[in-house]
C-alpha cells in the first residue's frame, strides 16, 4: 500500500492542466465520494492499531498534496482569466443597448389572467395574512382535531406557538371575508401557501393558489358547474370540455374534482394526460353548512360554492412546463421565454 501511495504522489506531482473541466475530474477522482482518498480512509479503519499511525501519516501527506495541487492550478487559471480580461479592447463610444426588456414571471402572468377571467363575472379580489391561527386555517373550515393536515408533516407551525402556522391554503382568506362581509359574497383569493412537502418536479413546499367563493340565496351546484365551464373555456379555448368527479373536502359537501379535456392531444391521449384524455385542474364543491354557521352566516337562508386551484399547475398546463422547480430558480434563460407575454 505504501508503494501505491508513492505512485499516487508521483501522479499528483506530474498532473497539470489549463482546463477547468479536467481539474474537476482530477478532484473527483481523488476527493469524490467514491474517490481514491475515500478508499484510503476505509483501508485505514481496517488496519491493526499498531499500523494506523504510520499509514495515517502517509494518507495525510497524500491528501495535502492533492489539495495543494488543486489550489495551485486554480490560482494559475484565475490569473490567466484576469490577464485575458484585461487584454480585451473596450470601445467606450459604443451606444448602450436599451432593447433588453424584462419580462413578467409566468406565475404572475397566470395569476393576472385568472383574476381577469373571474372579474368579468363579478368576482372581487380579497387578500389575507400568510401567518394564520388555527381557527381561520383549520377549525372554521370544518377540519376535525385529528385531521392529517394538522400534522407537522403537512404544516409549518410557528415554533413555541402550536396554534399559529403558515397558511396551507387561501381558504383562510375566505373565512375572514365571510366573518366580515354580509352575503351576497363573490370573491377570489389569490396568494402564496406553504406545506411541508419534499421538493421535486411535481411538488414544492411553497406554491400559489387561487380560491373562489360565491354565497347568496339559492346558489346551486349548477351555478358552480357553469362558472367553472366558463373559466375553463376562457383559459384553454372554446373547445374545452370539463367533467366533475365526486371527491371529499372537509369544507364542502358535496365535493368534486374537475378535469378538463387535454389541450395538448385534444382528448386523444398523451403522456401529459396519462393517455386518459383528461387533466385534473381544481377541487370544488358546495360550502358545508357548518362552515357558514362558523362564520356567522345563516345556512338556512344562504348557500354557496367554493373552488380552488394551484397557479403553478395551471401555468404548467398552459405553457407545457414539466418541472415545478423552474418557477423558483430565477433562471434567466427560462424567464426570457415569457418576454412577449403580457
Amino acid at each position: 500500500m505504501e508503494n501505491r501511495i508513492k505512485e499516487l504522489l508521483a501522479e499528483i506531482e506530474a498532473f497539470n492542466t489549463n482546463n477547468i473541466s479536467a481539474l474537476e475530474k482530477f478532484r473527483i477522482k481523488f476527493l469524490g465520494k467514491k474517490g481514491i482518498m475515500n478508499d484510503m480512509f476505509e483501508h485505514l479503519k481496517s488496519l491493526p492499531n499498531e499500523h494506523k499511525k504510520d499509514f495515517g501519516q502517509y494518507v495525510n501527506t497524500l491528501k495535502n498534496s492533492i489539495n495543494s495541487k488543486i489550489e495551485s492550478i486554480k490560482e494559475n487559471l484565475n490569473s490567466q482569466l484576469d490577464l485575458s480580461v484585461n487584454q480585451v479592447n473596450i470601445d467606450l463610444s459604443l451606444p448602450v443597448n436599451f432593447n433588453n426588456l424584462g419580462s413578467r414571471h409566468p406565475i404572475s402572468i397566470m395569476r393576472k389572467r385568472i383574476i381577469e377571467i373571474f372579474e368579468r363575472i363579478g368576482f372581487t379580489v380579497s387578500d389575507g395574512p400568510e401567518i394564520e391561527d388555527d381557527w381561520h386555517n383549520f377549525s372554521a373550515l370544518n377540519f376535525p382535531e385529528e385531521h392529517p393536515a394538522r400534522d407537522m408533516q403537512d404544516t409549518f407551525f410557528i415554533e413555541q406557538k402550536p396554534d399559529i402556522a403558515l397558511r396551507t391554503h387561501t381558504s383562510s382568506v375566505q373565512v375572514r371575508v365571510m366573518e366580515s362581509t354580509k352575503p351576497p359574497i363573490r370573491t377570489i383569493s389569490p396568494g402564496r401557501v406553504f406545506r411541508n412537502e419534499a421538493i421535486s418536479a411535481r411538488a414544492h413546499c411553497i406554491f400559489h393558489q387561487i380560491e373562489g367563493l360565491y354565497i347568496d340565496k339559492d346558489v346551486s351546484f349548477a351555478d358552480l358547474k357553469q362558472t367553472l365551464l366558463y373559466f375553463a373555456r376562457e383559459m384553454f379555448g372554446e373547445d374545452t370540455k370539463i367533467r366533475l368527479r365526486p371527491s371529499f373536502f372537509p369544507f364542502t359537501e358535496p365535493s368534486a374534482e374537475m378535469d378538463i379535456s387535454c389541450n395538448l392531444c385534444k382528448g386523444k391521449g398523451c403522456n401529459i394526460c396519462k393517455y386518459t384524455g383528461w387533466v385534473e385542474i381544481l377541487g370544488c364543491g358546495m360550502v358545508d353548512p357548518n362552515v357558514l354557521e362558523n362564520c356567522g352566516i345563516d345556512s338556512k337562508v344562504y348557500t354557496g360554492f367554493a373552488f380552488g386551484m394551484g397557479i403553478e399547475r395551471m401555468t404548467m398546463l398552459k405553457y407545457q412546463i414539466k418541472d415545478l422547480r423552474l418557477f423558483f430558480e430565477n433562471d434567466l434563460n427560462f424567464l426570457k421565454q415569457f418576454e412577449s407575454v403580457i
